[in-house]
């Protein structure tokens, strides 16, 4: 059952991360859209499904199916896994962030400028990258 588990926790991390990677580029295109233009309207709906149908699904299961996995395989001694988890806490955080901006960009009160997300759109990039060493590499393990 672990390895299925294991299976599961990769599957919804790479569904997490596309979302997370792809919401970001939709607020870019979506300050460029005028206030009440269908093209706003069309992002609404493409932010509004994709954080409900994909990205806040997959975060709940990454992280159910991620603390089974460090419950049943003892690795919550584990150094490496506890950089992972606070990073893994920090993308929760921006995931809010982004829920936050789906929520004012809904009723128009954006306020934030597409160089801002462009900016932002970095930030689960580089988390991604830090928790995929510390679950390959594991940096901290002795030996």
């Amino acid at each position: 059952m672990y390895e299925w588990i294991k299976a599961l926790h990769v599957i919804s991390v790479i569904a997490w991360m596309a979302g997370m990677l792809y919401l970001p580029r939709l607020f870019v295109y979506h300050c460029e859209a005028e206030t009440g233009s269908t093209q706003s309207g069309t992002f609404k709906v493409m932010e509004r499904r994709l954080l409900k149908a994909i990205i806040n699904p997959a975060m709940i299961v990454t992280w159910l199916s991620g603390l089974y996995l460090a419950w049943v395989g003892h690795w919550f001694s584990a150094p490496w896994l506890h950089g992972k988890l606070l990073l893994v806490v920090v993308l929760s955080g921006v995931h809010g962030f982004f829920s936050r901006r789906v929520k004012d960009f809904a009723v128009d009160r954006n306020t934030m400028s597409q160089r801002f997300y462009r900016f932002l759109n970095e930030i689960p990039t580089v988390l991604m990258i830090g928790i995929v060493i510390l679950v390959v590499v594991k940096p901290f393990e002795g030996g």
